[in-house]
């Protein structure tokens, strides 16, 4: 199969012949129609996930076409329309019992414990617990895209914040997984700020649900900005970014028992942030990390999407080749791109 494949660590990746995935008993193949270019993407490249081993094929948010199935799999057919979770849990564990797929301690992810989606065909471990059914109405790039940016932010918004009509929500940057919470927040019936320092960031996440916006840039005490707008701070915000400022912002904008949620990863050299501590124990703040999606819960999401008070379809900025995924990818520092990028042609 043709796929993208990097040998070393922020080496610049290529595009070659590989061999074609195995199939598992307890799992399928699947036949890529789309997939997202996702920040955690970089992260790998960058060789912040000690589970990569090299050489290495990227990408996890995708949806297509299932190939094949192993002797052991149910639930899915051959020529099932289908996505998943970046997630894919075992099943089996104290953890997955309860129903908390998106922590399982044994967890698999495509793109980083294997070889993820940024080819032809990828390999998907645990089928019956971790593959989702598409509505015919829902194209395959629009579902890539919920793949990993807005099924967290689903998840993050609604039952990690618990967020509820006429609370105050505080988005901090207006990437995929940014705009994704603003639209969903917004659907809900809470009253959205979003922070961004890019202005063309700004205006989409306007046009997706931000009743107010805060140029970070050009603002000098973001959370003070926010506590004024709300009057007394918001009730939910989330780190949509994954950066010590974002982060550190995000705690001080809440009002009293706020709920902070981190979204955006925090790896590296800002894997241990700093937070106001004295703050989040003087006003009772809660601090919530956010991992994703479990695969039972996508019918919550795709009956929003059906009924149109959601339209993840708005969020897809740009629709591009396997070959373009390459400076997608590696330029995803440089925080260009507005939007959600999907690579739909695998030509």
């Amino acid at each position: 199969m043709k796929a993208v494949v990097y040998e070393t660590f922020t080496g610049k990746p290529d595009i070659r012949t590989v061999p074609d995935p195995e199939l598992s008993p307890e799992g399928v193949i699947i036949k890529v129609e789309a997939t997202g270019v996702c920040r955690s993407d970089w992260h790998g490249w960058m060789g912040h996930d000690s589970s990569i081993e090299l050489p290495h094929v990227p990408g996890h948010e995708f949806a297509g076409i299932v190939q094949e199935v192993g002797r052991d799999t149910r639930g899915f057919n051959v020529g099932d329309r289908v996505t998943v979770p970046f997630i894919s849990a075992c099943g089996s564990c104290p953890d997955c019992h309860s129903g908390n797929h998106q922590v399982c301690a044994t967890q698999t992810q495509p793109g980083f414990t294997h070889w993820g989606s940024f080819a032809e065909y990828v390999a998907l471990h645990n089928a019956d617990v971790n593959l989702v059914h598409l509505p015919e109405t829902l194209d395959f790039a629009t579902a890539a895209s919920l793949g990993c940016r807005f099924v967290t932010s689903f998840r993050a918004v609604v039952d990690q914040g618990r967020v509820s009509a006429g609370q105050w929500v505080a988005v901090h940057g207006c990437g995929g997984v940014g705009l994704s919470a603003i639209m969903i927040a917004n659907a809900i019936g809470a009253s959205v700020i979003a922070v961004d320092i890019a202005e063309d960031k700004l205006e989409l996440a306007r046009s997706v649900g931000a009743g107010w916006t805060i140029n970070a840039s050009k603002t000098p005490d973001v959370a003070e900005a926010i506590l004024e707008i709300s009057k007394g701070g918001a009730h939910v915000s989330l780190d949509a970014l994954g950066h010590p400022v974002t982060c550190v912002n995000s705690v001080k904008c809440l009002r009293r028992l706020g709920r902070h949620i981190q979204v955006g990863l925090l790896l590296a050299d800002h894997a241990n942030t700093a937070l106001p501590m004295d703050r989040v124990i003087g006003l009772e703040l809660e601090i919530i990390g956010s991992h994703g999606m479990q695969a039972h819960r996508y019918d919550a999401m795709l009956n929003m999407i059906q009924s149109g008070k959601l339209a993840p379809e708005k969020l897809i900025g740009e629709r591009i080749s396997l070959a373009e995924s390459i400076p997608a990818l590696t330029g995803m520092d440089q925080f260009g791109l507005s939007g959600v990028t999907v690579v739909t042609d695998f030509s």
